[in-house]
């Protein structure tokens, strides 16, 4: 590699890949690296479940009621994006977009004491949920317009 580079930038990660793509947005010669065989640093995303399961020195694998291994992708960080947020608008000005869906959530859930639990994305599942501290959270309300 003789080549020369205005910029390298170590490490696949989320930072990594927007600061590489704006430089090379902007016309600067760029080499992206990463030392992993994968992309994404720790906030990776691994399939099938049966790689978690290796990444973790788990030696019984995943149990066959839980399907397909391809079938899973579990996130090692959880990414979240609001649909009109500026780290969207940093996408969609880097051109990434053309390697990457944006995908509407079925559902999200965490690992916590040996079990799984589903994250509340609505009011009556936060109001239902084991998760929250307070049971007796007053309901929310907004008004509009003058009172």
């Amino acid at each position: 590699m003789d080549e020369e580079y205005d910029v390298i930038v170590l490490g696949t990660g989320l930072t990594e890949c927007i600061l590489s793509g704006i430089m090379s947005v902007n016309g600067k010669k760029v080499l992206h690296m990463d030392r992993n065989p994968y992309y994404g640093g720790e906030s990776s995303s691994i399939t099938p479940l049966e790689e978690l399961y290796k990444r973790f020195q788990l030696l019984e694998g995943p149990p066959e009621t839980m399907g397909r291994g391809r079938d899973w992708n579990v996130d090692l960080i959880p990414k979240f994006l609001m649909a009109n947020g500026q780290l969207v608008k940093m996408l969609l000005y880097t051109e990434v977009t053309r390697y990457l869906d944006f995908k509407v959530v079925e559902g999200s859930f965490v690992y916590k004491g040996g079990k799984i639990y589903k994250v509340p994305s609505t009011e009556t599942e936060a109001l239902a949920s084991r998760a929250s501290p307070d049971q007796n959270i007053p309901k929310c309300q907004s008004r509009e317009g003058p009172q």
